[in-house]
């Protein structure tokens, strides 16, 4: 019997140690969820004096890893969505010709290509804003976006909720064309780019502006049920869900209307907080969280102004200064958090300053991938960070270099705790956004970010060997073709 007994225990230990094998080998599932101009100080888990409650984001910080300094790779959607799909900083493109052309290249590496090199199912939902061909029309396949660019299927808009035409886009074709036309539309009492703000254009007979959000969490959910419903265990899924919202036009659901203390902007947030748990529960219910990476973060920062915070007692940009748009912190320093069940800390937090451009890199560390040359010029990876490996005071990527939304003549760059803007004023939305300087005053602005978070004492005069350190490698940045390789 002890002999018997003996073999069972060591057959159990041979079981139980292949099968643990085969776990740790499982390619988790990676979802991405982007959502559109939600600042650092909206969530919870961000600002504690939050007058909006958002329980699904939050509880994804309670369960995962929350970054304190990470960035988006310029303070605009276009430049936000092209950074985080290629791995490249956007001022090494044309970002502004997404209207006309595509902007990434046909034969350019994203997170999706990558992805479904390694046997992903890939799929995307939502706002793409990355450009397409439509010089053919609405008739025509709209080529150059999500399904040209690595992902197996997308539903979604071209841009923004509030830029015409409005229409679904499945696949690569217009579910309908936008052959009706709506009226410009604002709210009293908000600024002319606030409230539920659209510009008057063409629309589809099927889209309702108010409900777009809505519709992609049930893309969404519609995609996590398909793939847990095809049980191929091999085959991970990555879906990136990218959300117009909160974007404006702010159009919260009756049942939302009212429930913040921050009125229509703060009841959208609600709103969007809400679709956000419903894929989470999609998740739990067709047993995938447990096996998969999943990313929160905002695009880019808010549109909110003094004149906002003082009415409602609410700084969407919480401790940091401006907006959307601009070179200072709140146009670009984003909410990310990341939940990886067994691998990321429950509840931890990181000050490792990363950029959207890292997520590239990170997912080939991952999948054990080496990048091919030219692809993520500007990617490094944090997956050290995330399994725990990184200490905080080594930093896991070089200096980050940006464009606000007035263009290169604002250019940015962080690094380590120096930040340094190349002109006065914010380089976006918040005023002033450009100072021409006088005799004897500053070029630009110098901040300690460590020492001085809100941006509100420019040390430029004081310091310029550091001035000068950061010009070089900004011009080092800039005119080399990529960051990743001069580390």
């Amino acid at each position: 019997m002890h002999k018997h007994l003996q073999f069972a225990c060591s057959a159990l230990l041979t079981f139980v140690c292949s099968f643990s094998l085969a776990i740790a080998q499982i390619k988790p599932n990676i979802v991405i969820i982007m959502v559109d101009d939600m600042g650092y100080g909206d969530p919870g888990c961000y600002n504690p004096d939050s007058k909006i409650a958002t329980p699904n984001i939050d509880s994804l910080a309670r369960d995962g890893l929350r970054f304190t300094d990470a960035h988006a790779p310029g303070p605009l959607c276009h430049m936000s969505r092209y950074g985080l799909l290629t791995g490249e900083y956007p001022f090494r493109t044309d970002v502004g010709a997404w209207r006309e052309r595509p902007l990434i290249a046909d034969d350019q590496m994203t997170i999706a290509s990558l992805a479904k090199s390694q046997g992903y199912a890939t799929a995307m939902v939502g706002k793409w804003h990355c450009g397409f061909d439509e010089s053919g029309g609405y008739s025509q396949p709209l080529r150059g976006g999500p399904v040209d660019r690595g992902f197996d299927s997308y539903f979604g808009i071209r841009a923004s909720t509030d830029i015409p035409p409005y229409f679904y886009i499945h696949d690569e074709r217009a579910v309908q064309a936008p052959t009706e036309t709506i009226d410009a539309n604002s709210s009293p009492g908000w600024s002319p780019i606030q409230g539920a703000f659209w510009r008057e254009g063409g629309i589809a007979p099927d889209l309702k502006l108010e409900d777009v959000t809505p519709r992609f969490t049930e893309e969404a959910v519609g995609i996590i049920e398909k793939h847990a419903q095809a049980q191929h265990p091999s085959r991970p899924l990555m879906l990136y869900l990218a959300y117009p919202s909160p974007h404006t036009p702010w159009l919260p659901t009756d049942e939302f209307v009212g429930r913040s203390q921050v009125g229509m902007f703060g009841d959208f947030v609600m709103l969007v907080d809400n679709e956000i748990g419903k894929v989470l529960k999609a998740l739990d219910r067709h047993g995938m969280a447990e096996n998969t990476l999943l990313i929160f973060t905002s695009d880019n920062g808010p549109v909110w102004y003094d004149a906002d915070v003082e009415r409602f007692g609410h700084d969407s940009a919480g401790p940091l200064r401006g907006m959307k748009a601009d070179a200072w912190e709140a146009g670009h320093r984003m909410p990310f958090i990341v939940r990886w069940p067994g691998a990321v800390s429950s509840g931890s937090t990181s000050a490792q300053t990363i950029c959207f451009t890292d997520i590239l890199a990170t997912l080939a560390d991952l999948l054990e991938v080496t990048l091919p040359e030219g692809a993520g010029p500007d990617s490094f990876s944090f997956l050290p960070v995330l399994r725990g490996q990184q200490a905080e005071n080594e930093p896991v990527r070089g200096p980050i270099v940006m464009s606000p939304g007035s263009g290169d003549s604002m250019m940015m760059i962080r690094s380590g705790d120096w930040k340094l803007i190349r002109g006065l004023g914010s380089g976006g939305f918040s005023d002033p956004k450009r100072i021409r300087p006088g005799t004897d005053q500053p070029q630009g602005q110098l901040y300690n970010l460590r020492q001085d978070l809100s941006e509100t004492t420019n040390a430029y005069l004081e310091n310029p060997e550091i001035v000068e350190r950061l010009l070089a490698e900004m011009r080092q940045i800039v005119s080399a073709p990529a960051s990743r390789e001069q580390r």
